[in-house]
């Protein structure tokens, strides 16, 4: 029973971290195309607040990058825990 909640932590910690790196990789792409796609020769008022804009992606990279953070969290201490549960064992 426990074994088997470590392991599902283990599996959620590290899809929340596949999930949150491919999220991040997508906002980078989106961030790095506005440059190319975005609005040439306006003010950066407009090309931020505008659609197309970068505000948005730059919002998901960051939570993208908090959700990884997060994420990494769960693994760390299902590893921990599952330490402690060996030397408690043996």
């Amino acid at each position: 029973m426990i074994s088997s909640n470590i392991n599902n932590s283990f599996a959620i910690g590290v899809k929340g971290i596949q999930d949150g790196i491919a999220g991040a990789e997508n906002a980078a792409k989106r961030i790095a195309r506005s440059g190319v796609d975005g609005p040439q020769g306006t003010g950066g008022e407009s090309a931020i607040a505008g659609s197309g804009g970068l505000a948005e992606p730059i919002v998901d990279l960051k939570l993208y990058s908090r959700s990884v953070e997060a994420s990494a969290q769960v693994v760390k201490t299902a590893d921990e825990t599952l330490g402690s549960l060996l030397d408690i064992m043996a």
